[in-house]
């Protein structure tokens, strides 16, 4: 779990999350924010094991997302004005839910 903001910078995918999978950026930066996320680093889809997912629920969009980020430090040449690279983001499917759901949160994050 996060306990500090996330800045993603989504200037190379917005157009595509949008297009592709219906997501608007700022949903998916609701969801990397959402308290009770799961982070699963590194993503146990990735390829390369340089990208994280994160799976969070965002308000904005009444749904828990699947958010894909890759770390500032994955091109050097070419930094991120944020955090981290937004990749992708999507509506999560109900494997991805059942990873939101299980996922343990911190009892400090919890409304009385």
């Amino acid at each position: 779990m996060k306990s500090v903001p996330e800045r993603v910078d989504w200037s190379k995918r917005a157009d595509y999350i949008r297009d592709r999978h219906g997501v608007d950026t700022g949903w998916a930066d609701e969801a990397v924010a959402d308290p009770g996320a799961a982070w699963l680093d590194p993503d146990p889809a990735s390829a390369s094991g340089l990208s994280v997912r994160v799976i969070g629920y965002s308000p904005a969009a009444g749904a828990v997302l699947t958010v894909i980020l890759l770390p500032a430090r994955t091109d050097p040449d070419d930094p991120p004005d944020g955090d981290w690279w937004g990749a992708n983001a999507w509506p999560s499917n109900p494997r991805d839910h059942a990873v939101y759901d299980s996922h343990p949160t911190d009892p400090e994050d919890s409304e009385p």
